[in-house]
Order: structure tokens, then sequence, then C-alpha cells
């Protein structure tokens, strides 16, 4: 039996994806990484954007926001503030979203909202980029 990697991946709302998978790409604040079993330790932290998990040939995309990474030999764990399979995504909801947000940094915020909208904002137009990239 090959070996492979429990991936986790945790939001402040729920456990989002759980399974044991035979590779994760992801990218890190040090760029993309490909991470396999038997992977040395690393902890870093997660750039908004795609993670690939390959299992038994096939891939599942997954929308993620910003976070934190802790990789051992047989586990990859996850912690986010989005994370999103790509089929879930729904794309009207996410260009309303991008369209709203943007509306709002037009107009005069101060830090602390500007900071919640330009959050949200990117959460929709990563939502948007691995929907469209992995359109059927």
């Amino acid at each position: 039996m090959a070996a492979t990697l429990k991936l986790e991946i945790v939001t402040p709302e729920a456990k989002t994806f759980a399974d044991d998978v035979d590779m994760v790409t992801l990218t890190g604040i040090d760029g993309e990484m490909g991470i396999y079993p038997d992977h040395m330790p690393v902890m870093t932290q997660l750039v908004g954007g795609e993670i690939i998990a390959r299992k038994g040939g096939e891939n599942i995309f997954l929308a993620v926001g910003d976070g934190f990474v802790q990789i051992t030999a047989q586990r990859v764990a996850i912690l986010t503030d989005m994370a999103i399979r790509a089929e879930n995504i729904d794309e009207a909801a996410a260009e309303q979203a991008k369209r709203t947000a943007e509306a709002r940094l037009a107009q005069k915020l101060g830090d602390e909202e500007a900071a919640t909208v330009q959050a949200a904002l990117a959460h929709a137009v990563i939502q948007l980029q691995v929907k469209h990239r992995h359109k059927k």
C-alpha cells in the first residue's frame, strides 16, 4: 500500500476537509510547495489561492484564504480563514461579493473596516479565479 498524507483543513467555522491524499500542492510565504508523504517537518504561512490535493489519480481543487500550515511526515494541517472546494463555489455569489466589496472600498472607511472589506474582496477574487480555472 502506498504511503499517504492526512490532509486536514480547518476554518473558524468548521473542519472543511479531512482525507488521506497522495500529494498536496499549496503556496506558502516562500512560494509553491509540493508535499509528499515523508516530507520534512515545516511550519509556514499559507498564501491565499489554490490548494490541489491529489488522491488516486484525481485532483481536488480548493480555494483558500491566508493561514498557517504545519507539515509532518504523515500530515498536512492547515488553519485558514476560508476553504471551499472548486465545485462548491457559487460564482454568482462571489461576483456579487466582489462588486459589493469594490463599492465599499470606494467609500471613506476606517482602517479596521477597510481591512475587513479588503479581506472579503480577496476571498471573492480567489474563489472566482479557482472557479474559472476549473469550470467544466
